[in-house]
Order: C-alpha cells, then structure tokens, then sequence
C-alpha cells in the first residue's frame, strides 16, 4: 500500500515524500529511518471510494484570514471566527484542528501541514518561512496573488476547452444515432435493390445492416471500449505515456512546455519571495511540473548548487525561453529574483493566453466544418437512391 508522508526532515524543513509499506506503522517506521519527524500521513490506496471528502477551499480561506489578520485580530482569534462561521462541516473540522494544534503551541505553518488535503506542502512552506519574520499576512498576500494567477490560467485554458467539448459531443453523439439507428432501418428498406446503389451507398448501407444483424454484441463491445478507456485514464501510467506522447506533438509540444515553464517561474518567484532559498524553491517546484521537464529541473538544481547563476542553470538544462533569460539575468543584477520571476510568469501567461484565444478561433469553425461534412455525407448517401428513384420516374 501506498502512503502519502508529511513530515519536517533534519534542517526542519518540511517534506513530502511517498512510501511502499504494509500499513501505517510500517509507513511512519521508515519515514523515521530516512531521518523525518512525521506529522500527517494518508492512505493512497487504490481501492474505489463512493464518498469524497469536499475540497478545502484554501484560496477563499487565505483571503479571509488576511482580511481578519489586517483588522487586527490574532491569528487564534481569525481561524476561530472562520471555524465558527463554518458551522458544522468538513472545513469546520479542518479549522478546529488547527486552532487546538495552535494552542497546544505549535506553529500554524505545523499545524496547516496536519491537514495536507487542505493545504499543499508549498503553502506549508511559504507560510513556515513567513514565522521567521513574524510577517505571516504579507505570506497570505503573496499566496494568495499566486493561486489567483494559476486560476486565472486554468479557468481562460477550461472556458476556451468548453465550447469545442460541446460541440464535438453533440457531433458524435448525431453521428452515432444516424449510423447506430437511422442507418440500419435503411438498409432494411434498400435490401431488395443492393445491387443496384451507388457503391458508397452499398458500403454504408452494408454497415447499417451488420449494425442492425450485431445491435447487442456492438452495445457490448461499445460499452466496453467506453469502459476500458475510462479505467485507462485514472491510471498515473497511462496518463503519463498520454502526456509524453502529446509532448512530442511539434506545436502542441512547445506550447505545453511554454505553460509549464510558467508555472515553474511563478512557484520559483513566490518561494524566493518568502526567503526560501533557490535550489530548495526548485525542488518544492519539481512536483508541479510535467514528468518530461523533471530531469532538466533536476540538472539545474545541481549547476545551482555548484555555483552557477539560476539564468545559466535554467538556460543550459533548458528551462529558460530566451525571453525568460534575459529576464533573469536582469533580475540577478538588480537582486529581485523573486519579483523578476514573477514578471517571466506574467508575461508567458499573457503569450499562452493569446495561443489559446488563437487556437479557440481557428478550431471551432474547422471542428464545425468537419461535423457537418461528415453528417451532410451520411445523410446524402443514404438518401442517393430515393433521389435516383425520383430521377427515373420522371
């Protein structure tokens, strides 16, 4: 069984890391062998679950603390005006658990590392970097201005994927009542005069007849596929075969990887910012980023820690678009890596943006185009003969 680990390791830092064992205590047995002190721990077990727990929306709850943070209540006093908000609820539990974990004298960022569903070891960390200075709402700030950013771009990437999803569904959801339904009771009224149709109508309409002849065992095998392709895409393996076949993909490739990259940037820039150091930022980084660009990470980490600028680094294990080079070298000189890395994020973020408006544009009508083509074809084929009947009469 799989276990997610939480836990601080020997420069207290804190650390996620997944582990092979027999249960839980297995599991925190070996964390302690590598050395982690270890505070959360989940079961990742394959088995299908009914229920799901509802998400914590961290985003909204940053938001608000800062707000009450500001007004000059305490942090105990905020996260127990948010928990009693709540009421009775999951995000109430979450809250609780917090305040009691404070008053026992832990810190919030340990006690935010407790629930690790709730809050991602990148928050932890901004937020056990901020309790060295005592500044734990200029930390909420600079979070909550880099969650806003990536939602941002996921929801222009989901609102531009909507329509063509729509559209492409409808389409093969028509396209299959003709073939499926339409099709067979045609060709069951063309059986007599096969001989006769044009050689494409004979083709289509000998399809509708096998269809007709094979309706359950057709069900059977579609259902199947539907299945099967269901199951494929919840498994880590094939998502990741997916994803390293798309990234060869000549334009889809390098746009993915432009969009990537920026997540990098904007993570890096906001783990600067909060004092964390660059190849512990990189590192932190590492797990939000596609499994093809993990090795250059990797590399660049080990130029870093050998001295190299992060600009040379990045550059020569290919992380750094030529925009972003000159960027960083800029941000080197002046010493605002962090803020300057957040600029390279920008400014990628607004080219993805202009793609996928681009993209949005040019693919709708094509897709439109192609539906109907296909649609328009099986309609005339089908009713060739009625017209060439009609012809002869005359």
């Amino acid at each position: 069984m799989r276990f997610e680990v939480h836990a601080l390791d020997a420069a207290r830092q804190v650390v996620a890391v997944s582990l092979e064992a027999a249960n839980d205590a297995a599991a925190r047995e070996l964390a302690r062998s590598k050395g982690l002190e270890v505070f959360a721990i989940q079961s990742r077990s394959p088995v299908f679950r009914m229920k799901r727990s509802v998400r914590f929306p961290t985003l909204l709850f940053s938001m608000e603390l800062k707000s009450l943070l500001d007004a000059g209540l305490n942090l105990v006093e905020a996260l127990q005006t948010l928990a009693e908000k709540e009421g009775a609820s999951e995000r109430q539990q979450v809250l609780s658990g917090i305040v009691a974990a404070l008053n026992r004298g832990e810190p919030f960022s340990q006690a935010a590392a407790g629930f690790p569903d709730a809050f991602p070891p990148l928050y932890v960390a901004t937020i056990k970097a901020a309790e060295r200075t005592g500044d734990v709402p200029e930390a909420l700030g600079r979070t909550i201005e880099y969650m806003e950013e990536l939602e941002r771009v996921k929801k222009k990437v989901v609102s531009a994927s909507i329509y063509p999803a729509i559209l492409l569904g409808v389409g093969v959801l028509v396209m299959g009542f003709l073939l499926l339904y339409v099709v067979p009771r045609f060709a069951q009224v063309y059986e007599d005069m096969a001989g006769t149709l044009p050689f494409f109508s004979q083709l289509l309409l000998a399809f509708g007849g096998f269809v007709g002849r094979n309706a359950a065992v057709m069900s059977g095998v579609l259902l199947t596929l539907v299945g099967v392709a269901a199951w494929a895409f919840t498994r880590p393996a094939f998502r990741s075969w997916a994803n390293a076949r798309l990234w060869r993909l000549p334009a889809l490739g390098s746009r993915m990887k432009v969009y990537q990259l920026s997540r990098l940037y904007r993570t890096t820039g906001m783990l600067l910012r909060a004092g964390i150091p660059a190849v512990r930022a990189l590192e932190m980084a590492e797990g939000l980023l596609s499994a093809p660009l993990r090795p250059p990470l990797a590399q660049a980490r080990r130029l870093i820690e050998h001295g190299r600028p992060m600009s040379a680094a990045l550059a020569a294990a290919g992380l750094a678009t030529p925009v972003a080079s000159r960027m960083m070298a800029v941000g080197e000189r002046g010493g605002d890596m962090g803020r300057m890395f957040g600029e390279i994020a920008r400014f990628h973020d607004d080219e993805v943006a202009r793609h996928i408006d681009w993209f949005t544009r040019a693919f709708e009508p094509a897709l439109m185009a192609a539906l109907g083509i296909a649609v328009g074809l099986i309609v005339v084929l089908m009713y060739m003969p009625i017209f060439e009947l009609a012809g002869s009469i005359r």
